[in-house]
Parts: C-alpha cells; structure tokens; sequence
C-alpha cells in the first residue's frame, strides 16, 4: 500500500468511524483517528495500518460515548 492508498483509507475510516459515532462528531472523529495513526508509524507492512488505526480509534471513541 502506498502513501495515497493509505491516506484514502484513513478518510474512509473517519468516515466509517463518524456513522458509527454520530454523537461524538466529524472533527472529534478525525482528531482521535488522527492522534491514533501515529501509533503505527513504524509498522514495516502498511496494508494494515488502517485496520489497525480503525479498532485503535473505536476503542478511544467508545471512552467518549
């Protein structure tokens, strides 16, 4: 997975995150996902970076519901 295939996917998760979480909000979404993604800056294999970043920022969501 390159850099852009990994961005979009990120945007799909916040996309995906903000449906699931529509009382937390698009911004607060982004930002938790945003803060996760760092994370897994150093995972050598990126296809999975943003499965991973999804479940990291589902569990943080949750905390705030």
């Amino acid at each position: 997975m390159n850099t852009a295939d990994e961005d979009r996917a990120i945007g799909e998760v916040v996309d995906r995150l903000a449906k699931a979480f529509p009382s937390v909000g698009v911004d607060k979404v982004a930002q938790v996902v945003s803060d996760t993604r760092p994370e897994f800056a150093d995972v050598p294999i990126r296809d999975f970076v943003p499965l991973f970043v999804e479940r990291g920022a589902k569990e943080r969501l949750r905390e705030l519901v």
